[in-house]
């Protein structure tokens, strides 16, 4: 049985992030790259030094870069059910398939992708920010647990004008030795 991968098969197999970038950055530019990711780092002061450098810290945006260059600039088809669940770097593509020319993109394009996955999330209830969950105070319902529990360990100090520190033992069983 033989468990060996064979990697070979991957366009990213062998293939450094500077590489990529480059290339993806040569054929479409910064602002294309920025319209279909929407990662900061290809709009604010955009350079392939800074964007090697946060891609290789982040985990998330290094992948989505990475499935660009799959499935946009080798314009591969799409990857088997087993496939999906792996990371771009980890696909094997089959045998037969090989890279094709870049997909022609535009910002039109771009923003027609973004428009219908707002449509298809908020069909799906995934646009529901984390201000629905807060009540009427500020707090969400998370924070209005967490204060409730400190004002159930506190101690309830007796109605008076002026603090009584007398009082606060009377309260206290354990602080009684202190008198």
């Amino acid at each position: 049985m033989n468990d060996k991968i064979n990697y070979k098969n991957n366009p990213l197999h062998g293939l450094g992030l500077k590489e990529l970038i480059t290339q993806i950055v040569d054929h479409y530019g910064f602002e294309i790259l920025y319209a279909y990711l929407n990662i900061n780092c290809f709009k604010t002061n955009p350079s392939i030094e800074s964007s090697v450098k946060f891609l290789k810290k982040t985990d998330w945006a290094r992948e989505k870069v990475e499935l660009f260059y799959l499935y946009k600039f080798k314009n591969l088809p799409r990857v088997s059910s087993e496939q999906f669940a792996l990371s771009p770097r980890d696909r094997i593509i089959p045998e037969g398939q090989t890279p094709r020319e870049p997909a022609e993109l535009s910002l039109e394009d771009a923003e027609r992708m973004r428009e219908k996955q707002a449509k298809k999330a908020a069909e799906h209830g995934k646009t529901k920010s984390y201000k629905a969950n807060r009540k009427p105070g500020g707090y969400s319902s998370k924070q209005e647990n967490a204060r409730d529990k400190q004002e159930r360990w506190k101690p309830e100090r007796k109605s008076s004008d002026a603090p009584n520190h007398s009082s606060d033992y009377d309260d206290d069983p354990w602080a009684k030795w202190r008198k």
